[in-house]
């Protein structure tokens, strides 16, 4: 009986085949595919099942070695998606792009000046003339009005107080030097320490209301500052680099990055590029003072950190 059952298999067997290749002999499904029989009898292609096991590995444009083309177009027809052989053999790690130059966000003079010039010139459109029957308003009593707004009680202006005050105008916080909005913020927190270093006498980085009224005196013409660095002075905007770190000169103090550098620059790990980068930092800040002792200021001016860090 069991051979019976077994010959009876093997003659629908045959007939299958014969009956499948006879119905899929004028049909063509494409590369991925194959012709299979439905119940009714009718050809239609379907993804293909199995490929033959040949080796000859071939890259796809989607990145993917595959073990043939069969393969390939398979799994192009099972995910729906267009790939094609892009070259023979196994995929390449692709190329790594080169790394773009970070360079710190800085407040130039110039971004500084332009800050100024906006907030003076909308300050003074609300200047008030006195009326035949009322008293207006005069620019002292304007920015009085405005520090005694944002003074958190103290009668000093810390920075972000001062920021607080310069974002109620959106024309004056309109300066958009970057691309990226995080660093346009960044820049606008930095030109308010800017301005605030125009006129803090004492160097607490506050502004009581006489150093507020002098910073934004129409009349004050903010004085040119220059950087120094090895008994030489350099002008705003000017670039120096130690290892893979690049420094700035803006509104009068070196401004620097905080990159740990790779092996091409640098032996040590990230503690040295830190302890280096650091050292390099001190020496720049007492050159500073020391340039601020010559311009006549007659005592050294305190300045912020500036040692950026703009990588992670």
């Amino acid at each position: 009986f069991y051979k019976m059952w077994l010959i009876i298999c093997m003659f629908f067997r045959v007939v299958h085949v014969r009956s499948k290749s006879k119905i899929c002999a004028n049909v063509f499904c494409g590369a991925g595919r194959e012709c299979a029989v439905t119940e009714k009898g009718e050809p239609t292609c379907l993804c293909i099942e199995q490929c033959k096991p040949h080796k000859r590995p071939v890259c796809g444009s989607n990145g993917k070695t595959y073990l043939n083309h069969c393969e390939l177009h398979r799994d192009a027809c099972l995910t729906g998606s267009k790939i094609q052989v892009d070259y023979d053999g196994h995929c390449k790690a692709p190329a790594r792009e080169p790394e773009k130059e970070q360079w710190p966000v800085v407040c130039y003079q110039s971004n500084r000046d332009e800050l100024r010039r906006r907030i003076i010139q909308w300050l003074e459109a609300e200047i008030i003339p006195d009326g035949w029957f009322s008293k207006g308003s005069n620019y002292s009593e304007i920015l009085d009005k405005y520090f005694k707004n944002f003074d958190n009680g103290d009668s000093r202006l810390d920075s972000s107080e001062f920021l607080k005050f310069v974002e109620q105008n959106e024309t004056a916080i309109n300066i958009t030097t970057y691309t990226d909005q995080e660093n346009n913020k960044l820049l606008r927190g930095l030109c308010v320490d800017a301005l605030i270093e125009l006129s803090d006498e004492n160097a607490d980085w506050k502004l009581s209301f006489q150093e507020f009224l002098k910073c934004l005196n129409p009349s004050f013409n903010p004085p040119e500052k220059k950087c120094a660095l090895e008994d030489e002075t350099y002008a705003d905007g000017a670039e120096t680099e130690v290892d893979c770190n690049r420094c700035v000169c803006a509104c009068g103090n070196w401004v620097c990055t905080a990159m740990t550098c790779d092996g091409k620059n640098q032996k040590g790990a990230q503690t040295q590029a830190e302890e280096e980068m650091t050292r390099y930092v001190q020496e720049l800040q007492k050159h500073q003072v020391s340039c601020n002792l010559r311009a006549g200021s007659g005592s050294p001016v305190t300045t912020r950190p500036v040692l950026h860090s703009d990588t992670a």
